[in-house]
Order: C-alpha cells, then sequence, then structure tokens
C-alpha cells in the first residue's frame, strides 16, 4: 500500500489541524469521497471530534503533537490559521506534505506579511502601515485620517485584534498591550465581499460567484450569494483578483479574499486560506461545496464544478442569543430544531455540537431561491428562531405548532 492511503480503503488519509466546525463539515464532505480524514483536536467534545472516528487530542502549537498528525497521511491541513510557522516548515523538512505550504499560509496568518505582498504585487488595498509607537500612529492619522483601524498582526479572527481608535492616546494603550500593530485607513466602504477560489498543485483554479457578508459586531450574520446588484464587470474584476493572489502565494486548497467594495472598486482586506464562513453555502448552494473543493485540492484531484444549484441562496448564521443563556427559559433545542424543520421545511440546518454560549456561532441555516428578499427572510428567520426563540410576525406559529 502507497504511502498515505488507508489501509482499509485504499484511498488518501487527509490530517487536519483543528476539530471546530470547519473540520466538522470538511469531515462529511471526506465521507462521500470514500477519503478518511484524522483530526488534531484539543478535547473530544469539539465540534469535529464528535463525529469523526481518527481524533487525535493535542495541541497545534505542539510540533510533536503534529508530527503524530502527519504521521501516514497524504497531506496536512487546516481548520485554522494559528499553527505556528516554525512548525509547519519543520513537518515539510521531515517530509510531510502541508497544504497550503508554510510560505503561502503565512499570509493568511500574519496581516503585516499580507500587506507587504500585496503592496509589492501592486494589488488593491487599504493605504496601511506598521507602527510600534504612539508617535508612528500619529503621523499615520495626519496622512491618511482619523479615526483610523489598529489590527494586531496575528491572532485575531471576528472582530478580536481589530481596534477603531481615535487619537494617539488610545493608540499608546494598544501598543502597550500588545507591542507592534498594523495601522489601516478606516475605509468608506460601500459593503463588505468575499471571493473564494480553490487552487491544486497542478495549478487548476475554480472560483465560486463573489458574495456579500453582513458582519454585525465583527462576526458574519449573513451571506448573500451572489452578490446583489454587483455589476459583472466588478465581479470578474475581484474574481481574477482572487485568482491572482493564489498564484502568487502559491495556495493550495480553498482561498478566502475577504473585499472592501468601495465607490471605486475593492480593496483586499483579509485572506484565509481554509474553508470559510462566507463559503457554506456553498454545501446546498453549489454543485461542488467548499469543504468537497477543498479536499480534491489539496490531494491535487480534479475540481469540481462551482455552479450554483439555485438563483439565490443565502446564509444565515446561529449565534448564540437568548436561547444560550444560562436562565433561558424558552422551548429546548431539539423543539426548536422541531419547530424550524415544520414550518421551514426548505432551509438546510447545520448544527456544530458545539456548547452554547451567547455570541457563540453554534451552526447556521441556508436558503435557496429566486427572489433574495423571500429567501433571506426565510433564513434569517430560521437562524433568529433557533437562537432567540423569536417567531417574526411573517412566519407566524399557529397554536398547534408553538
Amino acid at each position: 500500500m502507497p504511502a498515505g492511503l488507508d489501509s482499509r480503503t485504499g484511498l488518501p488519509v487527509v490530517a487536519m489541524v483543528g476539530g471546530g466546525q470547519l473540520a466538522r463539515m470538511t469531515h462529511q464532505a471526506a465521507i462521500a469521497l470514500g477519503q478518511s480524514l484524522r483530526v488534531l483536536a484539543a478535547s473530544p467534545d469539539e465540534s469535529a471530534g464528535l463525529v469523526t472516528a481518527d481524533v487525535l487530542l493535542g495541541d497545534h502549537r505542539d510540533l510533536a503533537d503534529l508530527h503524530r498528525l502527519a504521521a501516514g497521511a497524504t497531506v496536512v491541513t487546516f481548520d485554522h490559521e494559528h499553527v505556528p510557522t516554525e512548525h509547519l516548515h519543520a513537518l515539510e523538512a521531515a517530509g510531510h506534505r502541508v497544504a497550503p505550504g508554510p510560505d503561502a499560509l503565512v499570509h493568511a496568518q500574519d496581516k503585516l506579511v499580507l500587506r507587504r505582498a500585496l503592496q509589492e504585487a501592486e494589488e488593491p488595498q487599504p493605504a496601511w502601515a506598521q507602527v510600534d509607537s504612539a508617535a508612528d500612529v500619529e503621523r499615520f492619522g495626519a496622512v491618511n485620517g482619523w479615526p483610523l483601524v489598529l489590527k494586531t498582526p496575528r491572532g485575531g479572527y471576528d472582530g478580536k485584534g481589530v481596534f477603531v481608535v481615535h487619537d494617539a492616546g488610545e493608540a499608546a494603550a494598544l501598543l502597550d498591550a500588545h507591542g507592534t500593530l498594523l495601522a489601516e485607513a478606516r475605509v468608506d466602504m460601500v459593503r463588505e465581499l468575499s471571493a473564494q477560489v480553490a487552487r491544486s498543485p497542478f495549478g487548476q483554479v475554480a472560483v465560486w460567484p463573489v458574495v456579500q457578508t453582513v458582519q454585525r459586531d465583527g462576526v458574519c450574520a449573513e451571506v448573500l450569494a451572489p452578490a446583489p446588484d454587483l455589476p459583472e464587470a466588478l465581479a470578474t474584476a475581484a474574481q481574477e483578483l482572487a485568482v491572482r493572489i493564489a498564484d502568487r502565494l502559491g495556495v493550495v486548497g480553498m482561498l478566502a479574499v475577504e473585499l472592501f467594495q468601495t465607490a471605486d472598486g475593492v480593496l483586499v482586506n483579509e485572506l484565509a486560506m481554509r474553508p470559510h464562513n462566507s463559503g457554506h453555502w456553498t454545501i446546498e448552494g453549489a454543485r461542488t461545496s467548499q469543504f468537497e473543493q477543498h479536499l480534491r485540492a489539496v490531494l491535487d484531484y480534479p475540481l469540481g464544478s462551482t455552479a450554483m444549484t439555485a438563483p439565490v441562496a443565502v446564509m444565515a448564521n446561529v449565534l448564540g442569543g437568548a436561547a444560550a443563556a444560562p436562565d433561558w427559559a424558552g422551548p429546548p433545542l431539539d423543539e426548536r430544531v422541531h419547530h424550524l424543520m415544520a414550518h421551514w421545511p426548505d432551509v438546510k440546518l447545520h448544527w456544530y455540537g458545539k456548547g452554547q454560549r451567547p455570541g457563540r456561532k453554534l451552526g447556521h441555516v441556508t436558503a435557496l431561491g429566486n427572489d433574495l428578499d423571500e429567501v433571506r427572510a426565510r433564513a434569517t428567520a430560521a437562524a433568529r428562531y433557533l437562537a432567540d426563540g423569536v417567531v417574526d410576525p411573517a412566519f407566524a406559529f399557529g397554536d398547534e405548532e408553538h
């Protein structure tokens, strides 16, 4: 049996660092393809740890645990970008294949590295600077205006590590707490977009329609596919931008390019080199989901069709709300799921199996259809009911159901 193949199936073993919901949904895609997904989880009750047979318990910051994960696997990939870059170089030096490789992944791990690479490539991005002191921030603000945005170069996600500051005094406190920061001009944006592309080692690429992401409190709440009223030329330019970045950085697997749409075009905000929240709609809304495509890409299989299965798809995250509070006295989760299925039989639910707490991503729902307003209303009403037990008046439950 060739190295990296499962002795029972004769098919590849993909090792994924991280046991969250992205690994869980990647596992679901792997089942259909006959592949084995091995997961490095911090605990057995993590989202993927609850459903995946081959779970190793360990720490993504521990090189020995990463070597255990990689042993006998065809390829190592990720459900998050928080693995120390030097550990990934060590895995490659030991002969393990890592996708995306550390030289690519570092651009999703370190925002300063990304900004320098985009600047060298002359790709569109906000005005930025590395700042090490309040005086640096003062100079940047004098040129680019206040308020401005400060970001921690590493570790931030879902709005964490991102700060809007109005003067150098606010910046000084953040620099004392975090050290070197990335300063960015605050963008006068129309909305946020995401362009996703998959790329194989062979160099094949596949893109999905550009989507609009709706953020609340720094967390993605909704994804509208395709982005409504986006001019075709701008959509094509965003897709081509994503492909150029993937090719230039040598990305293998999924790449999400988070974008700011402005009056003049698009600017690159951040990158994610893994399946991404902005692509969850593809499970039902595209011929090939981002999770299956990621597996196909890292294994260098031919990529699948990205055609949409309906004119419109809307994904709404279920964020821990009133129902996640300790004193919740409303319908229990199983009852809420029952009512959701009864009243929105065409809305697809993905529950992540995570402990409930306010603000946490607990799951998502996806609705398909022809009319954006109608599809969006169904998706958001279903997600709100799961999170808060609140019934949208447009979808009032009958007494016999509620």
